[in-house]
């Protein structure tokens, strides 16, 4: 049986909806699923249960019953993967609605 390439399986992840946002809400701390639930939005409670069985099983988060739901060490080492992609994205979001006339030139 043919394994996934490892960064095929997190793309993966990632590109499931509501995953990077549950990621990124949990950077500051713990939270409870209501918590949670009203950061991303008021997101269902059945997507929001199913997003955070993928990131436990993935082992990028865990449920701490005193504390609520907060990353592991693998998911902090994640948001650091995501500070330069989020200033790339910011650049980017600039460079979208930047003129051809105030464009810098390469």
């Amino acid at each position: 049986m043919n394994e996934k390439p490892a960064i095929a399986e997190i793309v993966d992840l990632l590109s499931k909806k509501w995953v990077m946002r549950i990621i990124w809400e949990l950077r500051a701390g713990p939270l409870t699923f209501r918590q949670l639930q009203s950061a991303c939005n008021d997101l269902s409670p059945t997507v929001l249960n199913n997003r955070l069985k993928l990131l436990r099983d993935a082992q990028l988060a865990l449920n701490d019953p005193s504390r609520g739901y907060t990353l592991t060490d693998m998911g902090r080492d994640l948001l650091e993967v995501y500070k330069p992609l989020n200033q790339w994205a910011i650049a980017w979001q600039a460079a979208k609605n930047d003129t051809p006339e105030t464009r810098r030139p390469r």
